[in-house]
């Protein structure tokens, strides 16, 4: 049996309106071999509107061109202002991109969450259709599917006629117009994606700093070592293949250059983005940075899941920021822990399970209540046979963040990855000898 020596999780100094402070060495460049002309994809495209008549407005702009032919991409628009419930001229709205995940579409109650909540935003369709739930229908000049096979498939296309090209291409011209909009903040954008949509929104992340928040739900890069597609998509195809998609196409390329606050939101047992994954792209963030494991958390389109909104109020519109765990020390058999905050802690938990990685979506998980002071927590630490382990923090608001995931099954996930590319804020694992218990 193993026996916990010591781990301790440093994060760096708080500074109350962000999450977590950027590595001194800062955000990675970009690699050479990025497929994206991020300067041109930066300027606004041409669009034209469908229907300016309701609550929620519909559009065509135009994305890049699929097989040698132009394309067009369908997008709902909201705001106070489409809403009817502000009508005050010449003001200006934070604004989110929203970003759909697989299966999915543009969704018009989506844009309408956050319009209710005083932000402009835009839902674009990212593959190849207009419309929502029964009037969804393939557009006639759409770009490319979404589908596991058109996203993964060995094929002699170009680069710029994969999916993951025109959907990322696609997210920056969304957010390249809507800065264009009177009302939109362009000062105030944030990002944010779910599932395939997260997996899109931390490669958009690294690519556009003109962003001041992002979230990826669920999603995460890494899909080549542990994800619902290593098989089949991943394991039959040929190593070069393998290679080239993993260069191009997988998160780990690009999230590492990301700038903006990131705030990472996932479920303990996900079946497509598991917690190894998870904490390896989070390790590559150096940008400020809060992350939210639940134990049993659903997978699906949650538009106004809680934190997420109160992540975007904190950084968009000067709301108190969500708490984050600052500090996690296992000595023998007790477990410490800091927080920061400008909020009251009024509950923490432990939380562990004894299963490997490759499990992810089976293992069971135990939690336990920990003990709250101020803003320190502190417990019985997780068992000897613990191979992963995280620690949640709730405020007075009901808000509730978590440690990244730790434990022996994370750190060898983390270990091939060199040090110099690893955040300052993933913490730094310290083992001090103590004689095993009687």
């Amino acid at each position: 049996m193993r026996q916990w020596t010591k781990i301790l999780l440093l994060a760096c100094a708080f500074p109350s309106a962000l999450v977590c402070p950027a590595a001194a060495d800062g955000p990675a460049p970009l690699p050479a071999f990025t497929p994206w002309n991020v300067p041109a994809l930066e300027k606004a495209p041409a669009f034209e509107w469908l229907d300016q008549s309701g609550e929620v407005r519909s559009l065509l702009f135009q994305g890049e061109p699929y097989r040698g032919k132009p394309t067009k991409v369908f997008a709902y628009y909201a705001s106070p202002t489409t809403l009817g419930s502000d009508k005050a001229s010449a003001k200006k709205y934070p604004t989110m991109v929203l970003v759909h995940g697989g299966g999915g579409h543009a969704f018009r109650d989506w844009v309408k969450v956050y319009a209710r909540r005083g932000y402009a935003a835009i839902a674009m369709d990212l593959s190849g259709q207009k419309g929502d739930g029964q009037d969804l229908k393939p557009l006639p000049d759409g770009g490319p599917p979404q589908d596991d096979n058109t996203k993964f498939r060995m094929s002699n296309l170009p680069d710029k006629d994969q999916w993951t090209y025109h959907a990322v291409a696609d997210v920056l011209l969304a957010h390249s117009l809507v800065l264009g909009f009177d009302e939109v903040d362009a000062a105030r954008t944030g990002l944010t994606g779910i599932s395939w949509g997260g997996y899109l929104t931390c490669i958009v992340a690294g690519l556009d700093n003109r962003f001041k928040a992002a979230l990826p739900m669920y999603g995460c890069g890494f899909l080549h070592e542990n994800s619902f597609w290593v098989q089949p998509q991943l394991d039959q195809v040929s190593s070069e293949w393998r290679e080239k998609w993993v260069r191009l196409w997988d998160p780990s390329s690009y999230v590492g250059s990301a700038t903006m606050p990131m705030f990472f939101v996932n479920g303990t047992n996900d079946f497509a983005y598991p917690l190894d994954s998870y904490a390896k792209t989070y390790a590559l963030v150096h940008a400020p940075k809060n992350i939210r494991i639940e134990v049993g958390m659903k997978h699906g389109h949650w538009f106004d899941q809680k934190e997420s909104l109160m992540f975007f109020d904190s950084q968009l519109k000067g709301e108190p920021p969500l708490p984050r765990v600052a500090r996690v020390d296992v000595t023998g058999s007790r477990l410490t822990a800091e927080a920061e905050g400008p909020t009251r802690l009024v509950g923490a938990t432990l939380s562990f399970t004894t299963g490997p990685n490759r499990a992810n979506r089976d293992r069971p998980w135990t939690t336990r209540p920990l003990d709250v002071a101020g803003l320190k927590v502190s417990g019985e630490a997780p068992p000897p046979d613990a191979t992963v382990f995280f620690i949640t923090v709730t405020d007075e608001r009901g808000a509730m963040t978590s440690s990244a995931p730790l434990g022996p099954s994370i750190r060898a996930a983390l270990n091939p990855l060199p040090s110099s590319i690893l955040s300052g804020c993933a913490g730094t694992v310290e083992r001090s000898t103590i004689p095993p218990a009687n």
